[in-house]
């Protein structure tokens, strides 16, 4: 929407006034799927200069605001700040006697539940932990991206509605997780799109170290139907069985066929990359760990034998440290 809802658009059934504390790259687009569902941003906080340019950009005409004037004009408010910062936000509010009855506080921090929010509880707020699972650009690429997006929804059982119906509103599935769990299921998150893109960086600097001028290219199909592969392998993971649960049949590539010796040589090749620059020191640990990974789980699965798993991770042993002898070598004085 180009222009900011009028307040009176509160009065409309079911519709609330949000306030965004803390217009970073999740709040400002948030706050604008809310908006282009009917709700009303009545006042944005942002203290960055990029902060105040997402709220023109996204959130034109909602007024910057101080933290205190935004909680106490909204209805619904939206604490999208660093996850460190927000039990001292939560905290400092409360002291201040900011908080309101029936106001609904929601925090998107996802490896935290609504315990965070302990301390507004008292103020007879409605605390909801709502965190979507998707990547955030802070631009309006992002609206998009929110539909069909997973929203972790976290909360009292009496009010799951409430938090399950904000995300339906913007497009998005609702999946409810405990609070217990929420530090697990966001280290999943974190390991799964983090990791990949470190990933994807070392694969395109060896790459280029082999004289490919454009690793893009090269990894751009490959690792698409790679991925494709690996998420619909994952849609059977909680089934038990064991390929569902090792993750193995969209596995390709020498582990899994038990080619040690071809192992051996990419080790050996990321090695001296490693040695003539020291960008790319990190690649053969991470290649060492993930193969590693890749084989007890071809093991588990049944795509490789015993032997042939055995032999890959004598490959794969992390290398000695200097003056220490390895396993495999008979000790000092003897052989």
């Amino acid at each position: 929407m180009s222009e900011a809802q009028p307040l009176d658009a509160r009065t409309a059934p079911g519709r609330l006034g949000v306030g965004v504390v803390g217009a970073g790259r999740v709040g400002s687009v948030l706050g604008s799927a809310l908006r282009a569902a009917g709700h009303a941003v009545v006042g944005a906080s942002g203290i960055s200069a990029a902060s105040r340019e997402r709220i023109d950009t996204l959130l034109p005409g909602v007024p910057v605001l101080e933290v205190t004037d935004v909680v106490e004009r909204a209805e619904l408010v939206l604490l999208t700040v660093p996850d460190d910062a927000l039990a001292d936000l939560v905290s400092g509010l409360a002291a201040l006697g900011a908080w309101q009855p029936g106001q609904i506080v929601v925090h998107t921090a996802g490896a935290l539940g609504t315990e965070v929010l302990a301390a507004a509880r008292p103020a007879g707020i409605i605390p909801l932990a709502i965190h979507p699972a998707m990547t955030f650009s802070g631009t309006s690429l992002d609206l998009a991206r929110l539909v069909g997006c997973t929203f972790a929804v976290t909360g009292p059982g009496p009010v799951l509605p409430i938090g399950q119906a904000l995300v339906v509103e913007v497009g998005g599935e609702p999946v409810v997780v405990a609070e217990a769990a929420r530090p697990l299921y966001h280290a999943a998150l974190a390991h799964g799109a983090n990791h990949l893109g470190v990933l994807v960086a070392q694969a395109a600097q060896a790459l280029a170290a082999a004289g490919v001028a454009a690793p893009d290219r090269v990894l751009g199909p490959l690792l698409t139907a790679a991925l494709d592969s690996a998420v619909r392998t994952a849609h059977h993971a909680g089934d038990g069985t064991a390929v569902g649960a090792s993750g193995v049949a969209s596995l390709t590539g020498p582990v899994v066929r038990g080619d040690a010796g071809t192992v051996r040589a990419h080790l050996d090749q990321l090695t001296a990359l490693a040695a003539r620059d020291v960008t790319a020191s990190d690649l053969p640990a991470a290649y060492r760990a993930l193969a590693r990974a890749a084989t007890g789980r071809a093991l588990a699965g049944g795509r490789i034998g015993t032997d042939q798993a055995e032999r890959l991770l004598d490959v794969l042993a992390p290398p000695s440290a200097p003056g220490t002898a390895r396993p495999t070598d008979p000790p000092h004085g003897e052989g």
